[in-house]
Parts: structure tokens; sequence; C-alpha cells
């Protein structure tokens, strides 16, 4: 009878499939990027992650992700549709394991929504035009910056470097590249 306890917390375990998330060593190698450069076997189950993310409003692994600790030039656009959403010079390290931004490229591009999920209440944010679950937005951000953190899934979003923007059609976007990151 001793086991029967132990039996359901496994099976509560195994039921929730990683949805409970658990603290990564900031220097981990992140199976998620491996995933993403790796051939078909790994990419099904990237996209079954970025399907879990975005279409069922899910959440990956903090610090096991593509683009938390991303410091490169260029923009982030929605993985879907393509839709410019975040740049390289609003994003700042939050410690949180996602990436993290001050601010939209344009308000427009996402919509958000009270979500009460997990027993307490959050804003969801989601892509205008793909209506995908892209993270939440949180009022812990930089001050100095408006006070606001976009904490993002990075498989909800594609990063576009700054020296393949023009040639994958977002050339208009470089003046904001090109400015000064607020910090």
């Amino acid at each position: 009878m001793k086991s029967f306890p132990l039996a359901i917390v496994a099976a509560a375990a195994l039921a929730m499939g990683g949805v409970v998330a658990f603290a990564q060593p900031r220097d981990a190698v992140s199976r998620v990027q491996t995933a993403a450069v790796a051939e078909p076997q790994s990419r099904n189950a990237f996209e079954r992650l970025r399907d879990y993310v975005m279409d069922r409003n899910g959440t990956e692994r903090a610090f096991d992700n593509a683009y938390w600790n991303n410091h490169e030039a260029g923009i982030y656009v929605e993985a879907r549709t393509g839709e410019p959403l975040f740049a390289s010079t609003d994003k700042f390290d939050s410690g949180s394991g996602w990436p993290s931004f001050t601010r939209p490229i344009d308000v427009s591009s996402v919509t958000r929504r009270t979500d009460q999920s997990i027993g307490m209440e959050r804003t969801e944010v989601r892509s205008a035009q793909g209506n995908a679950h892209l993270g939440h937005v949180f009022n812990d951000g930089p001050a100095d910056r408006g006070g606001q953190r976009y904490c993002i899934n990075s498989c909800a979003i594609r990063f576009i470097p700054r020296d393949q923007m023009a040639a994958e059609g977002y050339g208009e976007y470089l003046p904001l590249i090109d400015r000064p990151a607020a910090h």
C-alpha cells in the first residue's frame, strides 16, 4: 500500500507531459537549439512543441530554448506567418530563461488577453495575424524602457539576422536594428 501514493505521483507526472518546467543551468546546451538544426526526427519533436505552445497556449522550458541567450542583431517574426514582432534592440536579459522584450515593433502586431489558466491572472500575448500564443507580458521590465517584459516562447518566433533581413523581405525594419539599443 505504501507504493500507491508514489504510483499516483508518477502517473500525474507522466500525464503532465512536460508542462512543469524545471530550472536549468544558464550554460546548459539547449536541446531545442540542437533540435532546430538537427534532422527530421528532432524536427518533428520541435514541431510538436511549437504546436503545443502556439495552438494550446503552452510554455517551453526556461533556459532550454533557442533565443533566450541570443544577442545577435536582427528581428524576431512570428514563426508561421512571418509577421514582424520584436527587434533585437528591444531585447533584454530578464533572467527568466525566455527571450524578453520591452515592446513589440508595432503594438498592433500583438493582441492581449486575460489569462487565468494557472490560478493567477496574467496577460497573454498573441500574434495579431496568426492568432497564435506567443507568451505573456508582465509589468516588471526595465522601468527606464517602459516597464514591460514581453516574455516570449522561442518556438513561437523565428529570428532573422540583420544581414539577412533585406533578402528575406524585412529591409524596411533595418533602421530599427541600426539604432542604438536603449538600456
